[in-house]
């Protein structure tokens, strides 16, 4: 789905709605409440308050290449969107599809050994089992299993915390404070356009990331293209390639995890005639093989404001 606009505007359905935030809250202290397993690794939580794309998986890229760096098997742990297997599955990147297992978990696999499943606490202990020195989650700040993990609290400069309701009548999860105080900081990620960081508890370390274009990202500037995206937001991808110095002829939006269709991509492929037919790293691991062959993929990596900070934050994790 794509957020409603009054999740960031308001508007009459935030009156209309909010009576039924309450339940919203009770629901995620009442899961939180059930604890859970402390796994003799470190593990390293990135998670949001809100509904919707953060940078969550971004940002467990980024970390599980440090962590790599630094000597460590390093693991992912993810839920995953959708995906027919039952269960928990250590996905394997070249076997496995996007309709099986979710994209995300597809590009985790690609990083470093992933396990994907509802039941955090099963994939955990199968990580630690297959020898993992330390675990990645991507996603799950609001899931009982991570209740000893280092959370981050993740959170998109552009979007932020929306109106600051819960659902339904806004994108939150559950209050920014109740979010925070579980974290041992916050990662904001793009410029922070709506304030959230005025938002967050003062005491609260604050560690301030960009999006950057990647070496595949970089080879469209100046070329014509033709741009699609099915993300929560896909107008930051487009407007990444504008600012690369693309052309872009055409952008098409699709919703998050949208399952492309062969007449949609024909059709896509039609339109871009000469033109470079790109979509990012997520949307790729959706495409037919055949169909990934002929899209230029361009990704995003971070740029950190505080490096130091930041390896600081893992020295103390992993310690």
């Amino acid at each position: 789905m794509r957020p409603p606009r009054f999740w960031s505007e308001g508007g009459w359905p935030v009156a209309l709605l909010a009576p039924l935030e309450p339940l919203t809250a009770w629901l995620t202290a009442r899961r939180l409440a059930r604890g859970g397993w402390r796994p003799p690794v470190p593990v390293i939580c990135c998670g949001n308050a809100t509904v919707g794309g953060a940078g969550k998986t971004t940002l467990a890229l980024d970390l599980g290449a440090r962590i790599a760096a630094r000597g460590l098997r390093v693991g992912f742990v993810t839920r995953g969107y959708r995906g027919s297997l039952a269960g928990v599955v250590r996905v394997n990147a070249t076997r496995h599809t996007a309709a099986e297992v979710g994209d995300e978990p597809l590009l985790l696999a690609a990083a470093a050994p992933t396990w994907r499943g509802a039941d955090r606490e099963v994939a955990m202990r199968e990580a630690v089992a297959a020898g993992v020195q330390a675990i990645v989650a991507d996603d799950g700040l609001q899931n009982p299993a991570f209740a000893h993990a280092a959370r981050l609290l993740v959170v998109d400069g552009e979007s932020g915390f929306g109106n600051l309701h819960l659902l339904p009548a806004g994108p939150l999860r559950e209050r920014v404070a109740d979010a925070a105080s579980r974290c041992v900081a916050a990662v904001l990620i793009g410029e922070d356009r709506t304030g959230a960081a005025l938002a967050l508890p003062p005491a609260l370390p604050v560690l301030r990331a960009r999006l950057v274009p990647d070496a595949a990202a970089r080879l469209l500037a100046g070329r014509r293209v033709v741009a699609f995206a099915g993300l929560a937001r896909p107008d930051k991808f487009f407007s990444m390639l504008h600012d690369l110095g693309a052309e872009l002829a055409t952008t098409r939006s699709f919703a998050d995890h949208h399952a492309f269709a062969t007449a949609e991509l024909e059709a896509l492929a039609a339109t871009a005639g000469d033109a470079v037919l790109a979509t990012t790293p997520k949307d790729a691991a959706r495409l037919a093989p055949a169909w990934r062959a002929r899209v230029h993929v361009a990704g995003v990596g971070l740029a950190w404001e505080d490096g130091v900070a930041l390896a600081g934050l893992l020295d103390g994790v992993l310690a």
